[in-house]
């Protein structure tokens, strides 16, 4: 048996290594990933569909790939697998798909032994994991902050030990924003570079993209490997890298041209300690050769925000009524924060959603031209430290509001009021840094450099011209060598 300390001490890559050389089987690996989440579950709530006997089935088979054996943990929603119960984090949602998403048949091709599910927000839409039909997960730093979301069930079990690295998806920041939070490493690959099929061909427009949360920089990077590439049917076919991404985190980057910011692009407050690390990673970036200096792309940071978040409410009410046809869920049992956006998106004209999306070309023509002259982009990826449980929710008089907007029915008048430039601000006001890769489809990465005065982690964002996650695993390998990472755990 191999016990608590060596487990957690292990990325997986290293967990597969001893399996590999026959010092442990992957029988004995998922028994102590089962005992770990008994032991921190309770206080962080991460995990909520237990697989433990699908588990135990699979870990007994001969399993092969660069995972083989590594327990895993796959996320509720998107990553759906077949005879597993879906809810996407809401209590109208009861979903038992009949086969695997493409996401999941890849990651299990990997290797893993995948035991449970973990939690989100209802339909990912949030930046934090507290859901109604689940309760709050909680930061295995701070258990009475949030360990960010929509993949904040993920972020939490990684950073608990109960995996060395858990499915994500990141529509509008959900892998970098929990990998921020929990003191990870998380990477949103390009648009198309890995597959959602066969149910879903372009997630939220394209703007969401899967691969996982992790400990290591070389964990993402052999998980990339392992799951990227088109499947049949998929929408378009980006190019294929020119090297497996795992020789690209011990490659050293030439010497690279770095623009950062520290502002807020929808101009609202960033947090001290936010700034502070961006302006330490440029100094960090400078001692390893790299120039750096201060510039942003061209775009409108507000209209940006403003555009996903039309995006966000068309696809919640598309949502709402999928699932009413797939799974019967009735409108009235999804979270009044949901039926909300889907009440605006239900009465949203069509020609104002065409024109939002179309709008995603021309941040994406300015983001590149960016990057003719800058190879990356640094930001904050929070605009704060993690918030408390509860911190977001609506004071009792937005929620009376909310129940006489839903009462009436009254989502037309709302647009052209001005309420949807106010939502975008106070929606994203925490994280305002992470939509721009979103909406152009490039690659972005969280880097666990920082952290606040009382021990909160605190990531920094890099984000690359689309294909080039080559790029940001040298650089992030690199960070990794410079100031490790892997030893910082939470007291848990």
């Amino acid at each position: 048996m191999i016990s608590d300390a060596d487990y957690r001490d292990h990325d997986g890559l290293g967990l597969a290594a001893l399996v590999a050389r026959g010092e442990v089987t992957a029988a004995e690996l998922i028994e102590a990933a089962m005992a770990r989440a008994e032991a921190v579950n309770p206080q962080i709530n991460a995990i909520v569909i237990p697989m433990h006997e699908q588990a135990r089935t699979r870990a007994r088979q001969a399993l092969d790939g660069p995972f083989a054996g590594v327990p895993f943990l796959i996320k509720d929603i998107i990553q759906d697998h077949a005879g597993v119960l879906t809810t996407a984090g809401s209590r109208a949602i009861d979903y038992v798909p009949d086969a695997h998403a493409e996401v999941t048949a890849r990651f299990l091709a990997s290797g893993v032994v995948v035991f449970g599910k973990t939690s989100t927000p209802e339909l990912a839409l949030k930046g934090i994991t507290e859901s109604q039909r689940w309760g709050a997960t909680r930061n295995p730093w701070d258990t009475t902050r949030t360990p960010g979301g929509s993949s904040g069930g993920a972020a939490a079990a990684v950073a608990a030990g109960i995996v060395p690295l858990a499915g994500a998806n990141d529509g509008g920041g959900s892998i970098r924003i929990p990998a921020a939070c929990c003191g990870l490493f998380g990477l949103r690959p390009s648009r198309g570079r890995v597959p959602l099929g066969p149910r879903i061909g372009e997630a939220w427009e394209g703007a969401s993209s899967d691969l996982v949360v992790s400990r290591s920089v070389r964990d993402s990077a052999a998980m990339l490997d392992a799951i990227q590439g088109a499947d049949v049917g998929a929408p378009f076919e980006i190019r294929s890298p020119e090297r497996p991404y795992l020789d690209e985190v011990t490659r050293e980057p030439d010497r690279l041209r770095i623009a950062f910011t520290t502002r807020s692009p929808i101009d609202t407050e960033v947090d001290p300690a936010c700034v502070r690390a961006v302006t330490d990673t440029a100094a960090l970036l400078q001692s390893l050769g790299h120039h750096v200096e201060q510039a942003e792309p061209g775009i409108d940071g507000l209209q940006l925000a403003q555009d996903y978040l039309t995006m966000y409410m068309g696809q919640v009410s598309a949502d709402i009524a999928h699932w009413d046809a797939v799974a019967g869920a009735r409108e009235a049992d999804f979270e009044p924060d949901t039926r909300v956006l889907g009440l605006l998106g239900r009465t949203l004209p069509a020609r104002d959603y065409v024109l939002a999306n179309r709008r995603w070309n021309d941040y994406a023509r300015a983001l590149g031209r960016f990057h003719q002259r800058y190879a990356l982009y640094l930001t904050p990826t929070l605009a704060c430290p993690p918030v408390a449980i509860g911190a977001l929710a609506l004071p009792p008089w937005q929620r009376i509001a909310q129940s006489l907007l839903l009462a009436a029915g009254a989502g037309r008048l709302l647009h052209g009021s001005g309420v949807v430039e106010q939502l975008a601000r106070d929606s994203l006001a925490k994280v305002p840094f992470t939509q721009l890769a979103n909406l152009t489809g490039t690659p972005a990465m969280s880097v666990p450099l920082w952290s606040t005065d009382d021990g909160l982690p605190l990531g920094v964002q890099f984000i690359a011209a689309s294909g080039r996650e080559d790029l940001l695993f040298q650089l992030a390998g690199q960070l990794e060598r410079a100031r490790p990472w892997a030893q910082r755990r939470p007291a848990l």
